[in-house]
This record gives structure tokens, C-alpha cells and sequence, in this order.
């Protein structure tokens, strides 16, 4: 079978697009100063605005969103009369963690077992890459047919809300008959999929205090509240014996109707130890796309080296609360909240901050352009129909287009399937899935603007 004229430009890139991926994953670009410097991410920044000018992109400009932090916008026009398409990807990205636990250095993109591994691959770089190699490819084969703009996000991994934000006060900025959103995943290597549903997030810190100090704990220890005890009383009392998440008021039974995962993969993607259970009742889908979820993703408290004998004056904990479509993310943060403050132990005194909220989402998946991109990944996966699945993270600029933009169609698509291992050490991109979602998204350009003009 003769190859698709665009599939032969797209593998010829290939090789431009791993040095492009190398020197944008080098950016240490954790949009929180505390971690990284800020001067990180104004680089990466400035080397995507500098490849959409490179690319003849009109109106790019870096854009100071209210949270601090720079998002890269670029207009590219079309032929007369063409729709208009916006294609979304983030360059921050989520600290390396455990630096000693990569195998190989996490912003230094290295190819290993057919991978190229680095922080960023994946989440988000290689999605603005992909967006990158499509729009070349459709320049080779004849032009590209529609009005592209793009906006690269620079505090997506934070929750700040920074770009939605600025889309709210800007609201012709991002205006759009189609976005598509290169930040999720097939559901796996080779089977191309369509995120249909996100679930939101609320992200909460919470301190608890019970003593003017810490205490001796053989001369206290007994009867001083002890502030450390007392948050982990806390937070077990958001999870069941078996872990199913536990808020007051939070409903926890709803069932997921498509595509479905079956346990023994999911327990070969998140590399649960033989013999550990998983946690929750239902199906997996049920559990991690149809049901609120809750995770302690962090806790102050002293190291275990170098800790003295004490009673704990106070503690403090972040917590991140999944929330699925047909939840009110400010809903469930009030449920959270008021759980907190119900269930903290010995009247320990309670506060709580909000770092983070963003609506969970729902597409319509009969929309035309999802005809469209069926019928491009048709050609880019051969023998392979598109399939929709749910994600159970975040994008919470998808609700805030929808709001803006109720007439535009949004679709969903990216590199982090779940080999990718993105959020965790050793995270990585199969070339091979951005070779052939390239090919998918500039075929799905072409059909889109065909479809307009029947």
C-alpha cells in the first residue's frame, strides 16, 4: 500500500522534530519559583514564540496571565473563508521528583528502548511538537486549509487558572470554530483514542494546630494533642477501609458506560506491587473516570533522620480531590472543606487554603469534527478504528472555551498513553505515537476544512 503523502512528510521530519523536542525539554520550566527559577520557563517561553514566528505565525506575543506566568499565543491566517482552528499545548511541567530514581537525566532528552525519555516529553512539550510537525506537513502538501491559531500555556501543571483567567478578560483571543487540545493520550501505544470526559480537580492545604509549641514527648507524650496524629486521623477519614474516597455529601457509585479497562492492564500501567490490592469498588473506568477521588499529595512532617523525641505543635498536608463530569468542582471543594473542619480530631484548631480548582468536562463526541479526526486517524493508524475514552486528570482551560466558545467543538487528543509514565520519574514519549498523532492532526485539518466548504 502506497503511503499517504502526508505520512511520508511527517516521517521525514521526524529527525527535526527529536533535536526541536531535545532543546525544549532541555527547559527546566516548573512554573513555581520555589522549585525552579522563573527565568526557566521565560526561556521556553521565548523559544515557542520564536518557532511559531519561524513558522510564519502573525500576532505572537508572550502573554502575562494573572497568575504570574506567560502563555505564547500566534495567529496563522488561512484561505478566505476558511474556520478558524486552535491548537493547545503547555510547556511548564511537573518537577522531576526524585532526581536520582531517572535513569537518565530528567530535562536531557535521551532515546532508550525505542523512547525518548525527559520531563516534558509527553506532558506537555511533545504536544506542542506534534502541533508543530502537522502544520508542516500540510505546508508540503498544498498549504494549510484553515486559520490556525495556537496558545502554548505556561502554568497548566499548577492549577492557577492563569490562562483561563486571561481568555475571561480577552475573550476574542481564543475564539475558535474547532480547538483541539494536545494534552491527553491514546489509551494505548497504537490504538488511537479521543478523551471524551476530564474530571476537574480542587487542590486544598490544610494546617492543623494544637500546641503553642513542640513537646517533649516523654514528658507530654500522652496527653499533649499531638498535631501529626491528629492530621493522620484526618486523613484517613477521607478513604474507606477498602479506599473508596470518603467526603460528606460526596456521592461515590457512579458507573462508566465505554470503553472499559481491564484490571490486570491497569494494573501492569501503574506498576502495583504483586500481591497489593487495588483500592475502591467497581469497574477501573467506574473508579478513575466516573468518581471523585481523593490524594494526599503531600504532608509537612519531620524527616525520619534527624527527628527528635517530640510531641507536634502542628502539621500541615495538600490534598487534591478528583471530581468527575456532572460535579461542581466548587461544589465538592465546599464538601471537602466542611469534611475537614468536621472530622479534625481532639479540637484541633483547623485552616484551610484553596491553591487550585478547575471544573471537570464532558465533549460531544457525535460533533462533526470528530467525524473528521475518525476518519484521519483511520489513515494514520491503518486497520485501527478511533476509539473514546475518559481521563482522569485535568484540563481546566477546556471549560472555560466551552463557556466562552458554547458553539465550538473541542477535541482531545495527545501523547501521554501509559507507558508515557507522565507526572512520575523516567516519563517518555513513543516517537512512533507523535509521528503518527502528527499525521492524524494535519489530516484532521484537511478534512475539517473540507467539511465546511461541502
Amino acid at each position: 500500500m502506497t503511503a499517504h503523502p502526508i505520512s511520508e512528510t511527517v516521517a521525514s521530519l521526524m529527525p527535526r522534530a527529536k533535536a526541536e523536542l531535545t532543546e525544549l525539554v532541555a527547559f527546566q520550566s516548573v512554573a513555581d519559583p520555589a522549585v525552579f527559577p522563573k527565568s526557566e520557563c521565560e526561556a521556553a517561553a521565548a523559544w515557542v514564540a520564536d518557532a511559531l514566528h519561524a513558522e510564519g505565525f502573525q500576532d505572537v506575543a508572550l502573554l502575562d496571565t494573572p497568575d504570574g506566568t506567560q502563555s505564547v499565543y500566534g495567529f496563522l491566517p488561512g484561505p478566505a473563508g476558511a474556520p478558524t482552528v486552535l491548537l493547545y499545548a503547555h510547556y511548564d511541567v511537573q518537577p522531576p521528583l526524585d532526581e536520582s530514581a531517572w535513569i537518565s537525566p530528567p530535562f536531557e532528552l535521551t532515546e532508550r528502548d525505542g523512547r525518548w525519555f525527559g520531563r516534558g516529553a509527553a506532558d506537555c512539550k511533545g504536544g506542542f511538537v506534534m502541533h508543530l510537525l502537522a502544520l508542516r506537513a500540510l505546508k508540503a502538501n498544498g498549504g494549510v486549509p484553515v486559520s490556525v491559531k495556537v496558545i502554548a500555556e505556561g502554568s497548566e501543571e499548577q492549577g492557577t487558572g492563569g490562562l483561563e483567567q486571561y481568555a475571561q478578560a480577552h475573550p476574542e483571543l481564543l475564539a475558535a470554530d474547532t480547538v483541539v487540545i494536545g494534552d491527553t493520550g491514546n489509551f494505548r501505544v497504537g490504538l488511537p483514542t479521543v478523551t471524551s470526559t476530564l474530571r476537574g480537580m480542587t487542590m486544598l492545604r490544610i494546617q492543623l494546630d494544637t500546641l503553642e509549641g513542640n513537646l517533649h514527648s516523654g514528658q507530654f507524650g500522652g496527653a499533649a494533642p499531638d498535631a501529626l496524629a491528629a492530621m493522620i486521623q484526618l486523613l484517613a477519614s477521607l478513604r474507606a477501609e477498602d479506599g473508596t474516597t470518603t467526603v460528606d455529601g460526596l456521592t461515590t457509585d457512579a458507573k462508566w458506560d465505554g470503553l472499559q479497562y481491564p484490571e490486570e492492564e491497569f494494573r501492569k500501567d501503574a506498576k502495583v506491587l504483586d500481591g497489593v490490592e487495588l483500592i475502591s469498588t467497581g469497574t477501573v473506568a467506574d473508579r478513575i473516570w466516573a468518581r471523585p477521588a481523593v490524594t494526599v499529595i503531600g504532608i509537612d512532617c519531620p524527616a525520619v533522620v534527624g527527628a527528635t523525641p517530640s510531641v507536634q505543635a502542628s502539621a500541615r498536608a495538600q490534598i487534591s480531590l478528583r471530581v468527575p463530569p456532572g460535579m461542581d468542582a466548587g461544589e465538592a471543594t465546599k464538601l471537602l472543606t466542611a469534611h475537614l473542619r468536621a472530622h479534625a480530631p481532639w479540637g484541633a484548631r483547623v485552616s484551610v487554603e484553596q491553591v487550585g480548582q478547575g471544573q471537570p468536562f464532558r465533549a460531544d463526541i457525535t460533533s462533526p469534527a470528530y467525524t473528521a479526526m475518525a476518519d484521519a486517524m483511520r489513515i494514520a493508524y491503518p486497520g485501527q478504528e478511533m476509539q473514546s475514552s475518559g481521563m482522569g486528570g485535568s484540563i481546566p482551560l477546556c471549560n472555560a472555551l466551552s463557556e466562552l466558545y458554547p458553539e465550538a467543538e473541542i477535541l482531545l487528543i495527545g501523547l501521554s498513553e501509559p507507558e508515557a509514565q507522565i507526572h512520575a520519574v523516567n516519563e517518555s514519549v513513543s516517537p512512533e505515537e507523535l509521528e503518527r498523532l502528527s499525521v492524524a492532526e494535519a489530516l484532521f485539518l484537511q478534512n475539517y476544512a473540507a467539511s465546511k466548504k461541502a
